[in-house]
């Protein structure tokens, strides 16, 4: 028999790797002599790198970069031959940065370019890329200024790449466009189709949770609208995905030529789930928690709806299984399984999820 597992990260406790572990254990332990394969999985939110990492035997670099208000951090790449993963959160994140700090009109994405440049020089030249959780909206201004496109202002003088700098820009110079990335193939784990401009932009819909107030969303929209036209990239403004992390989909459209993918459909297909899966007798996939909303584009959906193309069947693990979960056994899923004994106190659970995870995995293979 043989088992794939294939997880999400259970949040606040287990990666997605400790997680594939647990569930390669539980199948052991009920049935010694399958053949167990662990894929690491991710949405393309949390843990997207290292997932990708994980299921690929990527090495893990660190790079120096700026955060988003220009201060020194640590981002993170996954580098596997020429193919580079990584997360804009690791470099400009909103959760990076304390409540009192948030600055939306001082922050900037050099950090995402500084990520691009380091995994260039490392050989990278296919890149995939989480978008999302960014606490930024200079619509990928400041990533394209560190590969070499320059914002002037009337006089021809370099602007700032902050919404700040951004309000000055009266021309784009592209030309100095790092040419490496003429050649390189860019996807992006995008869920949503935000445009950059309007009532469903960037500003509108994001900004107010990076710190916007209703005048400021209103000022800052006029920027990237500005910006755009004087980019001569207004028409790449109305793509799907274009407002995602601050206008960033618009800049990688419309610089890089980036593909925007749903981020489940994204990792899959970059760690091969689909032929891991082909041949298989049963796949394992989970997260911390299971409800309704898992439909919506999280991984054991995007899991499971890859498993019932290829007619294996798929169980479900999550430490949180609510009612309304039965909503995935329509989807082909075969059963849902709760790893979390009745009554354990939150802190409690967390602590164990590792041999909840295992534990529910045996008792469920034993019983079957």
């Amino acid at each position: 028999m043989r088992v794939v597992c294939a997880p999400d990260s259970f949040k606040h406790s287990l990666s997605a790797a400790q997680a594939a572990a647990a569930m390669a254990r539980g199948v052991r332990a009920a049935l010694p002599d399958a053949e167990v394969v662990e894929v690491p999985m991710s949405d393309g939110g949390e843990g997207f790198t290292d997932a990708i990492a994980d299921a690929l035997g990527a090495r893990i670099v660190e790079v120096a970069v700026p955060d988003a208000l220009g201060r020194p951090t640590i981002g993170r790449l996954a580098l596997a031959g020429d193919l580079a993963a990584f997360e804009v959160a690791t470099a400009v994140g909103l959760e990076a940065i304390a409540d009192d700090d948030r600055a939306i009109m001082a922050a900037d994405t050099r950090g995402v370019g500084r990520l691009i440049l380091a995994a260039s020089d490392a050989g990278a030249r296919r890149f995939v890329i989480g978008l999302g959780g960014s606490a930024t909206n200079d619509g990928g201004a400041g990533m394209l200024a560190e590969l070499g496109v320059r914002f002037l202002d009337e006089s021809g003088e370099p602007v700032a790449t902050t919404p700040s700098g951004l309000e000055r820009v009266r021309a784009v110079d592209a030309s100095g466009l790092d040419p490496r990335l003429a050649a390189a193939h860019v996807r992006v784990a995008c869920d949503v189709d935000n445009p950059l401009l309007g009532d469903r932009g960037a500003s509108a819909v994001f900004g107010p949770q990076k710190g916007a107030t209703p005048a400021l969303v209103a000022r800052l929209d006029s920027i990237l609208g500005s910006l755009a036209a004087v980019a001569g990239k207004r028409p790449e403004a109305d793509a799907p995905g274009a407002g995602a992390a601050g206008g960033l989909g618009w800049a990688m459209i419309a610089y890089l030529g980036a593909e925007l993918t749903p981020g489940i459909d994204l990792v899959c297909d970059t760690v091969g789930l689909g032929a891991t899966i082909a041949g298989a007798d049963l796949v394992l996939s989970g997260e911390g928690s299971i409800d309704a909303q898992t439909l919506s584009g999280k991984t054991p959906a995007g899991v499971a709806a890859l498993a019932r193309a290829h007619g294996v069947p798929v169980v479900l693990f999550g430490g949180r299984v609510a009612p309304d979960a039965d909503a995935l056994l329509d989807q082909g899923v075969a059963a849902i399984v709760g790893i979390t004994p009745e009554g354990t106190p939150l802190a409690q659970a967390l602590a164990g999820a590792a041999e909840n995870l295992q534990r529910a995995v045996a008792a469920y293979l034993s019983a079957g």
